[in-house]
């Protein structure tokens, strides 16, 4: 599946919809990228089906928007994240302790070596 066929799966106007000012999805760091691409490979490998993910999103969305975000900014990455980490929970694929502890030894590694 090419990047545009999976772009296609996106929803692109719906209450989950990437950020895409000039049309291309838009990151603002490195991890975002890498976050989009473990998901994407993950659907691809039929781990998933797309509706699933979507609606954990949107839920996710909306529980941030509801909380009036009082100790974060927006990130709709973050949300992202989130969603996905419910997903893995939920299909027992990776606890969410597991998730955070290795995205924290990735996090506290030196500038340059985040691979």
């Amino acid at each position: 599946m090419s990047t545009r066929d999976l772009i296609e799966v996106l929803d692109t106007d719906g209450p989950a919809a990437p950020p895409r000012p000039n049309g291309e999805l838009l990151f603002e760091a490195p991890w975002e990228a890498r976050l989009f691409g473990i998901t994407m490979s993950l659907f691809e490998s039929g781990l998933f089906e797309w509706e699933e993910f979507r609606q954990l999103l949107i839920d996710e969305i909306q529980t941030w928007q509801a909380s009036g975000h009082p100790d974060e900014e927006w990130s709709y990455y973050e949300r992202w994240a989130a969603a996905l980490e419910r997903l893995l929970a939920g299909k027992a694929l990776c606890a969410v302790p597991e998730l955070r502890d290795r995205a924290a030894g990735f996090a506290d590694r030196p500038h340059g070596h985040d691979h």
